[in-house]
C-alpha cells in the first residue's frame, strides 16, 4: 500500500493512518460528549460574555424542545439557519441538530434572489435570522416553503444591560437594521422560554442521516445543496482530530473563529472539532474591521487560529498586530483558498508560529488534505491525505498517473458527501460509483506523495475563500435590458485573491459601467460583484459557439501585469 500511496511513509509520527467512525454515532453524540465532560469549561465568547459548555447545553435543549414541540418539526426537516459568529449560532445549531433537523447554513449577506433560491431548494420549513438581515427576508418570505421564523438581535444573548445597548447602537445609531415585519415571527428569547427540558425527546440518529445541506456551486452552475450526513462530519472530525493529535491539550485551546461558522471549514474545524476538544470559540463578529479585530486579539491569550489567506494578510498588515502576545499560539491553519508564500513567511515571523495549508471541499466536509504541522519551511503543497482517506491524480480517461505527472485532484473517504440535494444528474458528474468524487481541479503529486494545485476549477472564481460561479453572475446580468451578452472571469487582486471582472456586449448603446454596478448591487452578494467591467464589441467564442472564458482571462492577465 506504502508503494501505491507514498503519503504513507510521510506522516508525522503518532498520526494513525485510519480512524474509526463508528466512534460516534452522529454529530449529536460529540456535542453532547463535549457537554458532559467540558461542562463547567468556557466553550463560546463574544463581546465579552461567555458561555460555558453547561450553558450551551442547556439553551440548545430548550431551543431543540421549542423546535419539537411549538413548532412540530420532526426529523430530517430542514432549518436555516442565517446568522453570523454570535452567540446564538451554537446555541440554534447545537438545538437543531438535537431536535433531529437538517440545517441548511445560510449566508446572512445573501441578496433576496440567492435567499429565495436557497430556502425554495432546500424547502426548509423554519429560519433563525438576524435582524439586520430581516428585510431580505421579508421580500421573499410569502414565495418560500418557509412557515416559521425566529429573529434575533445581536445583542440578545450578552445580557439585559450589554445587550440592550448593542442592539440600541446598531438600530438606531449605525442604522444597521432596516426596518422589517414578518407576520408571526417569534424572538429566539421568547422561543428559549417556552422550551421546556423536560419535554425534549432525543432523537435516534445515524450515520446515513443528514446533518447539513451545505451550499456550493459544486464544479459549476447555481448553489446546490452538498448533502452532508452525520457520518460524514463525524469521520471528518475525527480525521482533523486525529492530525492536529498532542498538538492540542483538550479543555485548554482557545480558538479564533473569524470565518464565518455558516462556512464549511469554520463549521467542522473550529465549532466542531474543537467543540470536541472542549476548546473556548473566541467568536468574532466583524472581521472586516482589522483595527477593532486586532484590539481584540490583544484581550486574548490565544492558542489557534483558522483562516483563509486575506485574513492572515489582513492581520499582518494592520498596525499594533505585530505587537501582540503570540506566546500561546500554536496552531494556525489556512484553507478556502491558496496561502501566499510571502503571507506564510511573514506569518511565521511575526507569530513564531507555521502557517499550515490545508485543502478541501465543501463536497468533502471539507477537509482532505492538510500539512504536516510540524512543517518549518512554506513549501506551497496542500499537504498530504488526512486519515482513512485516499487522494489520486487522474487523467482524462480515469487513469492513475505517477507523480509528477497533471491530471485531476480525485478524493475518495468517509467525509465525501452523499450527493447534492435532490440533484441525481449533478451528483452523477462528480461522483463515480467507486466513491471516488471529481473535485475538478488540476493538481499534482510529488514523489513523497505531496500534492499541489496546479490550477484551481476551469471557470471558477475563488474572492478570499468564497467560490464565485461564472454561471450564475452571468445569469443576472443577462437580465439587465440593455445587456446583449457577457461574460465573468476572475482576476488577481492582492486583497481577495481574486475578483469578479465582467465582459459585455451592449444591446443599450447607452449603458454605463455605472448602471451595471448599480444592478449588480441589489442582485448579488458583494463578493460576487464585478469589481471590473470592460465592454467589449463581441466576446470570443468556440466554433460551437461556447463563449471562451479561457482567453478572456489570458487577455485580462497580461494586460494587468
Amino acid at each position: 500500500m506504502s508503494s501505491e500511496h507514498p503519503w504513507l511513509a510521510q506522516y508525522p509520527a503518532g498520526i494513525p493512518h485510519t480512524i474509526d467512525v463508528d466512534q460516534y454515532g452522529s454529530v449529536v453524540a460529540v456535542i453532547e460528549e463535549a457537554f458532559e465532560r467540558f461542562r463547567h469549561r468556557p466553550a463560546y465568547s463574544n463581546f465579552g460574555r461567555v458561555l460555558s459548555y453547561a450553558e450551551i447545553d442547556q439553551l440548545s435543549k430548550l431551543f431543540a424542545s421549542y423546535l419539537q414541540n411549538d413548532l412540530g418539526l420532526g426529523k430530517g426537516d430542514r432549518i436555516a439557519i442565517m446568522l453570523p459568529n454570535i452567540l446564538q449560532y451554537p446555541v440554534a445549531l447545537c438545538g437543531a441538530l438535537r431536535a433531529g433537523l437538517t440545517v441548511v447554513n445560510t449566508n446572512p449577506m445573501y441578496t433576496a434572489r440567492e435567499l429565495k433560491h436557497q430556502l425554495c431548494d432546500s424547502g426548509a420549513k423554519t429560519i433563525v435570522v438576524l435582524d439586520n438581515f430581516a428585510a431580505t427576508l421579508e421580500k421573499i418570505i410569502a414565495d418560500t416553503p418557509v412557515r416559521h421564523m425566529v429573529t434575533t438581535g445581536v445583542g440578545d444573548l450578552l445580557g439585559m444591560a450589554k445587550g440592550g445597548v448593542i442592539n440600541f447602537v446598531l438600530k438606531y445609531v449605525k442604522k444597521a437594521v432596516p426596518p422589517f415585519k414578518l407576520e408571526g415571527a417569534v424572538r429566539m428569547r421568547d422561543a428559549l422560554s417556552k422550551g421546556n427540558p423536560d419535554t425534549f425527546k432525543p432523537i435516534k440518529l445515524g450515520h446515513d442521516d443528514l446533518a447539513f445541506l451545505q451550499y456550493t456551486g459544486g464544479t459549476t452552475g447555481v448553489a446546490k445543496g452538498a448533502m452532508l450526513t452525520h457520518g460524514n462530519m463525524v469521520a471528518n472530525m475525527l480525521q482533523a482530530g486525529a492530525w492536529i493529535g498532542d498538538q492540542t491539550k483538550p479543555g485548554e485551546e482557545v480558538i479564533i473563529t473569524a470565518l464565518p461558522l455558516y462556512h464549511i471549514f469554520s463549521l467542522t474545524a473550529n465549532c466542531l472539532v474543537f467543540m470536541r476538544l472542549g476548546g473556548l470559540n473566541y467568536l468574532i463578529t466583524n472581521p472586516r474591521d482589522m483595527p477593532g479585530f486586532v484590539k481584540e486579539l490583544g484581550q486574548i491569550r490565544f492558542t489557534a487560529i483558522t483562516g483563509v489567506n486575506t485574513l492572515f494578510n489582513g492581520l499582518l498588515n494592520t498596525p499594533g498586530f505585530d505587537k501582540l502576545d503570540f506566546s500561546a499560539l500554536h496552531l494556525s491553519l489556512g484553507g478556502g483558498m491558496a496561502v501566499q508564500r510571502v503571507v506564510a513567511q511573514r506569518w511565521k515571523k511575526v507569530t513564531g508560529c507555521p502557517l499550515a495549508e490545508a485543502y478541501g471541499l465543501t463536497e468533502t466536509s471539507p477537509a482532505a488534505c492538510i500539512n504536516p504541522l510540524d512543517l518549518t519551511d512554506y513549501n506551497s503543497s496542500i499537504g498530504l491525505p488526512i486519515p482513512s482517506t485516499e487522494v489520486a491524480i487522474w487523467s482524462d480517461d480515469g487513469q492513475t498517473l505517477p507523480p509528477g505527472e497533471v491530471g485531476e485532484l480525485m478524493v475518495r473517504g468517509p467525509q465525501v458527501m452523499k450527493g447534492y440535494w435532490e440533484r441525481p444528474n449533478e451528483t452523477a458528474k462528480v461522483l463515480e460509483d467507486s466513491g471516488w468524487l471529481h473535485t475538478g481541479d488540476v493538481a499534482k503529486m510529488d514523489e513523497k506523495g505531496f500534492f499541489y494545485i496546479v490550477d484551481r476549477k476551469k471557470d471558477m472564481i475563488l474572492v478570499s475563500g468564497f467560490n464565485v460561479y461564472p454561471n450564475e453572475v452571468e445569469d443576472v446580468v443577462m437580465d439587465h435590458p440593455g445587456v446583449s451578452e457577457v461574460a465573468a472571469v476572475g482576476v488577481s487582486d492582492e486583497h481577495s485573491g481574486e475578483v469578479v471582472k465582467l465582459f459585455v456586449v451592449k444591446k443599450d448603446p447607452n449603458l454605463t459601467k455605472d448602471d451595471l454596478v448599480s444592478y449588480c448591487h441589489d442582485e448579488l452578494t458583494g463578493y460576487k460583484r464585478p469589481r471590473y467591467i470592460e465592454f467589449l464589441d463581441e466576446l470570443p467564442k468556440s466554433n460551437v459557439g461556447k463563449i471562451l472564458r479561457r482567453e478572456l482571462r489570458e487577455g485580462t492577465a497580461s494586460e494587468q501585469s
